[in-house]
């Protein structure tokens, strides 16, 4: 029984995303067609039409999956412990202090070789 009001449930949510894309169909052409409308207008209507298809869109399986997961992804988001200023402020003088080092030592390699090929070459 679970079986079918699965089946029932993805033949009703591929409906849904068609009209989804059907809704955003809608959207592209009618801002080619009403190019000449102001602006304003056209933006109010794209809202409106993102609106639906995202309501529309959340009504779904993987719909509903998504908004788990950016729910889930705004609490991890929240645990994050973030840098002070002092110590983004350390990382990156010491960051460009070992680039300055490494630049140097690679310039005074590029000239001891180069003087040794002009050795050997002549």
């Amino acid at each position: 029984m679970s079986a079918k009001a699965e089946a029932g449930e993805t033949r009703f949510d591929l409906l849904k995303w068609l009209l989804v894309a059907a809704v955003v169909v809608v959207g592209v052409v009618g801002n080619q067609y009403f190019a000449a409308e102001p602006i304003l207008y056209r933006v109010l209507v794209l809202l409106v039409l993102t609106a639906v298809a995202g309501f529309v869109a959340f009504r779904t399986a993987r719909g509903r999956a998504v908004f788990v997961l950016l729910k889930e992804a705004r609490t991890e988001i929240r645990k994050v412990v973030w840098p002070t200023r002092q110590e983004t402020t350390q990382t990156t003088l010491i960051v460009v202090a070992v680039v300055l080092v490494m630049a140097l030592l690679l310039w005074g390699l590029d000239t001891l070789l180069g003087w040794l090929v002009s050795l050997i070459v002549g």
